[in-house]
This record gives C-alpha cells, sequence and structure tokens, in this order.
C-alpha cells in the first residue's frame, strides 16, 4: 500500500540544517515511538504473533518502507496480507507523524512556543493560587476593598512588578536561541533596566513633582496583609497577560515557519498481490517434483533388481538418457 506525504520544503529548509527537510520526517517515522504507538492501536503482537516488543518492532519494520522521494514527497510502503489493513496502516503513519511533530521543538518557533507555553501554566497556576488566597485573607478580615490612592499604588507597582518579570522570561527564553550581541536581546535587557529604575522610584517614593501617589514604604501598617494579597494577584496577572502575548506570537511564528504536515494521497487497497509470485511457485513445483521424481524411481529401481541384472541396468540406462534430455 502506499500513502505519499507532502511538506512545505522551502518553509522547513532551515530545520536542524538539513539538506533535505524530509530526513527528518524519515527518522521520526522510524522511531520507536511511532512504532509502539502503532503496535499497540492495532495490537499487532497479536497478529504478528510475536512475544515481545522487540519482535513486534522488528516484524513490523520488515513490512513498511519510507522512501524520501527527489520532489519532497514522502511515500510510505507497508505490505500485509490483508489490503484493508495495510492501506490502514499506511494512513496511519501519517496521522502518527502530525501528532508527533505537534509536541516537538522542531524550529526556533516552535522552541519558543513550548517554552512559553510552560511558562503560561505556570503563571497561570500561580494567578490562581494567589486568587484564592486573597479571597481567604477576605473572609478572615472583612476587607472587600481600598482606598482609591492606595488601590493605585498596589496596581502600579504590581503591575510593574509583573512586567520586569516577564521580560526576565522573555530575555531566558532568547537565551536559547540567540547570542548576547542580537539586536532584540539587547533592546529587552534596557526595557529590564528602564522598568527595575522605574520601580525603585515608585518604591522609594522619588515620583514625579505632581504625581499624587505615595511611595509604597509609607502606606500605613493597616491592613498590610490586604495590601500584599490584592499585589500578589496584580503581580501574577500582569505576568500572565505579558506570557499569554509572547504564545500567541509564537505560535504565530511557528505556523508561518514550520512545515505542514499533508497528505497527498490517501492509501487504498491494493487490487493485485505484490507477493506471492504464484506463476513462480508452480514453476519451481514443477521442476522440484520432476527431479524428486527421478530419484525415487533410480532408488526403487536398485533395490527392486540386483545390480547385475540385464533389465535393471537398461533401466537406469533409459532413466539417465531420459535425465540428460
Amino acid at each position: 500500500m502506499l500513502g505519499q506525504l507532502g511538506g512545505l520544503a522551502s518553509a522547513a529548509g532551515g530545520i536542524g540544517g538539513l539538506k533535505n527537510p524530509n530526513d527528518l520526517y524519515v527518522g521520526m517515522l522510524q522511531s520507536r515511538t511511532i512504532a509502539d504507538n502503532l503496535i499497540t492501536r492495532f495490537k499487532l503482537k497479536e497478529r504478528y504473533e510475536a512475544k515481545t516488543m522487540d519482535e513486534t518492532r522488528l516484524k513490523l519494520e520488515g513490512k513498511r518502507e519510507f522512501i524520501n522521494g527527489k520532489d519532497s514527497l514522502i511515500v510510505i510502503n507497508v505490505q500485509d496480507s490483508d489490503p484493508k489493513f495495510a492501506a490502514e496502516l499506511a494512513n496511519a503513519y501519517v496521522g502518527e507523524l502530525a501528532q508527533l511533530t505537534k509536541g516537538l521543538a522542531i524550529t526556533e518557533a516552535s522552541r519558543r512556543r513550548l517554552f512559553f507555553e510552560k511558562q503560561l501554566v505556570a503563571a497561570k497556576d500561580q494567578l490562581a493560587n494567589a486568587e484564592v488566597a486573597m479571597k481567604k485573607m477576605q473572609e478572615n478580615t472583612g476587607m472587600l476593598q481600598l482606598e482609591g490612592q492606595v488601590k493605585g499604588i498596589i496596581a502600579n507597582e504590581a503591575q510593574l512588578q509583573g512586567l520586569i518579570a516577564g521580560k526576565e522570561v522573555q530575555l531566558q527564553s532568547m537565551r536559547s536561541f540567540s547570542t548576547p550581541n542580537n539586536p532584540d536581546f539587547i533592546r529587552t535587557q534596557d526595557e529590564i533596566r528602564a522598568l527595575n529604575a522605574q520601580l525603585g522610584k515608585l518604591q522609594k517614593g522619588k515620583s514625579r513633582e505632581g504625581d499624587l501617589l505615595v511611595p509604597t514604604g509609607k502606606i500605613p501598617e493597616i491592613g498590610l496583609e490586604y495590601i500584599r494579597s490584592v499585589r500578589d494577584v496584580k503581580y501574577y496577572e500582569a505576568i500572565f497577560e505579558l506570557l499569554a502575548k509572547q504564545f500567541e506570537l509564537a505560535k504565530i511564528d511557528e505556523a508561518r515557519d514550520s512545515s505542514t504536515i499533508q497528505q497527498l494521497d490517501i492509501a487504498v487497497p491494493a487490487e493485485k498481490k505484490l507477493k506471492p509470485k504464484l506463476s513462480i511457485f508452480v514453476l519451481v513445483g514443477f521442476l522440484l517434483g520432476g527431479i524428486i521424481g527421478i530419484l525415487i524411481a533410480l532408488m526403487r529401481d536398485s533395490y527392486l533388481y540386483p545390480v547385475n541384472d540385464e533389465i535393471a541396468r537398461l533401466r537406469r540406462q533409459r532413466l539417465t538418457s531420459a535425465w540428460k534430455r
């Protein structure tokens, strides 16, 4: 059975520095991960009457073939006594490959997407925990809201802290695929320094002339626990929003830069057997049967007739002449 995959080779030309990006996909098709998924899905261990997973993998390896064509197509060839099952298995290879590429960081964009995805999950959990803590504190203290000035101070400080933390996460991500001389890397460092300076002024009371906000160090001690809980929520909200934006941008870059796995031809059951060749088996069987029949006749003749028997000698001579002809 044949299944063909079409890849956007021009978009994936830089994957891993490979001259032909399809080499990477062929290697993934040959992986143990895909093999084990198919063995479990189609119960190949029982179908191939194998005792172990290793034996099943070897038998599966002997029944499938991946051909990396020069036209940026990958041909999947699967052989089985049941043509319908062979077609299903070939199509399943395509699905498993597409599923595997979703979870692997193949391009720079996909690595960034995975990084921000993990950071976003962690930030979401932290935000949820902060919201639960604030709710419990409200229930314990009975304080439901803050004065407008104090609320504005907390919101500004928490937002700055969240932006700084988010930028630091972004900088950490950039270290995995860029150098310190990268313009984006340098710009992010400058942004972090500027935000830290702004946060320091807010905390020390060095605000601009005419600013109605007071420094956080002068907030009364009353309600300090509540203030801190609100600040934690605002802090994690700022981090979550920034990471969510970076995650969406990374997904867009990944969709634009990475190659797309597409199935060009869906595998269908074969109309004609590939092997075994029946005509070859008939011809070989006829020749072997003739040779074995002559040998049996010679052995039987030697047993029934003495060596010096003239009739036996003539019979053997006729059999030998027939054999030579």
